[in-house]
């Protein structure tokens, strides 16, 4: 019999599986697909390698403002989506040396639950039957698609995972959808020069995060080219043709190469015999702060859970769910979870924002600057001014930090910890920043508090 079975070899399950069996758990993993789970194949990673690779080309193209000529700039999609396929097959094989470091079982298939008590867990793949005293599910989510007419067998329609595997870039694109997924695709092909729309049924894109940057962020892809739709409501798609109602209800259609649609992820609660134990679920499966389902030797984590659908929360659920099994203290908290849109430039959020500090009655202070008070953004960003906002309660405690500006995602971790330990403003005032870099922006922001 097994210590440890885990249903899912993405984020929360690889993660869990190394800690598991590096601290001496029997672990075995079932995995239907690859390693890393979509966020590695079909999501995080192959956006981000083609996002550099937009990226690069925005650079050459703009770099007389730097003082670079550069001419015949051009770029080859196959090129950039076959160095995407070797950066995720990479990464794969590193998930698997680590599986094998650790003494974790690795079974390709898909696994399904048979029975389970608390005595123990039974799991079937493959024609083989396993045991195991304890399962954590890690089934991650999938893309929604809604029961829009015309969306059904229409090869215009792509989610991320269709879109991904494109060896040659749509000559025009539509995205249903302005949340994180939706923006990074529009920057990536904005930047490459292809007509970009995006459909959004809220009043802004980037519904949760700070509404002051998405704003900022929108408008400087409108003056790039982007043009948006908000508070529309898609109705039909005929073929390329995207059919919607817009703010006061009149009819509109744009036609499209391909249509992506972005409009939200739901957890995975089926195909894997979930109904077959008493573990409580609606929009995702229901755990404690331990992630322990109503089942004491059952845990989830990731996606499965419907709560925070982001690959290093799904991490830190796995690392939590491990430590409880093997009882050292640990548990789930999620005011410091960050969150970044890796758009060029980037946003960069933690904490709470000013409307959630406003709709919950949190009296607070704020500090709002450009970014532009960085030495190093100044003189490797020409031509863009950013934002950092930073928000601390009256007991002098940071509440949120959100920032719009390239580079803010490799330093935003230290508002994480900060706000994660409840650390003061003057604590953090005293703490030495490295000059010149992109994070004193922070520090110039905490003296403005």
């Amino acid at each position: 019999m097994y210590d440890l079975a885990i249903l899912g070899g993405g984020p929360a399950g690889y993660v869990a599986a190394e800690n598991a069996g590096a601290k001496g758990l029997k672990t075995i993993l079932f995995e239907k697909r690859e390693l890393g789970g979509v966020c590695l194949n079909e999501g995080c990673i192959p956006t981000k390698t083609l996002l550099y690779g937009a990226k690069m080309y925005d650079h050459a193209s703009g770099s007389k403002k730097y003082g670079v000529t550069a001419e015949n700039v051009a770029f080859e999609y196959k090129k950039m989506a076959d160095r995407k396929t070797k950066v995720v097959r990479k990464l794969v094989a590193g998930i698997k040396m680590k599986m094998e470091h650790t003494g974790v079982e690795v079974v390709k298939g898909e696994a399904s639950i048979v029975r389970g008590d608390a005595a123990s867990i039974t799991i079937a793949c493959g024609g083989e039957s396993y045991e195991a005293a304890r399962l954590l599910i890690c089934t991650g989510s999938e893309a929604f698609v809604p029961p829009i007419p015309g969306v059904e067998g229409n090869e215009a329609v792509l989610t991320n995972r269709e879109i991904l595997a494109l060896t040659q870039a749509p000559e025009s694109l539509i995205i249903i959808g302005g949340g994180v997924i939706g923006m990074e695709f529009a920057s990536l092909y904005n930047s490459l020069g292809i007509p970009v729309t995006v459909i959004e049924m809220l009043p802004e894109i980037l519904g949760g995060l700070d509404k002051e940057v998405s704003e900022m962020l929108r408008g400087i892809y409108a003056k790039k080219g982007v043009k948006f739709n908000l508070c529309c409501k898609v109705t039909a798609i005929d073929g390329n043709s995207v059919r919607f109602t817009d703010a006061e209800g009149n009819e509109q259609s744009v036609e499209g190469d391909k249509i992506l649609m972005s409009v939200g992820r739901r957890a995975t609660l089926t195909g894997f015999g979930l109904e077959n134990i008493p573990v409580e679920a609606e929009r995702g499966i229901k755990v404690n702060e331990y992630m322990q389902t109503s089942m004491p030797n059952v845990y989830a984590a990731g996606d499965v859970t419907g709560f925070s659908l982001l690959a290093h929360t799904a991490s830190r659920e796995g690392e939590v769910a491990v430590n409880h099994i093997l009882g050292i203290e640990d548990k789930m908290e999620y005011n410091a979870i960050p969150g970044i849109v890796y758009t060029n430039p980037e946003v960069s959020s933690v904490g709470l924002t000013e409307e959630q500090a406003q709709a919950q009655g949190i009296e607070y202070r704020l500090s709002k600057m450009p970014m532009t008070f960085s030495g190093r953004f100044v003189a490797e960003n020409e031509g863009q001014m950013g934002l950092c906002k930073i928000l601390a309660d009256t007991n002098d405690r940071m509440l949120g930090v959100h920032m719009l500006g390239n580079s803010s995602s490799e330093f935003i971790c230290a508002a994480c910890m900060a706000i994660t330990n409840g650390l003061t403003v003057n604590y953090l005032r005293r703490t030495v920043f490295p000059h010149p870099t992109v994070s004193e922006i922070l520090k110039e922001g905490l003296f403005e508090l």
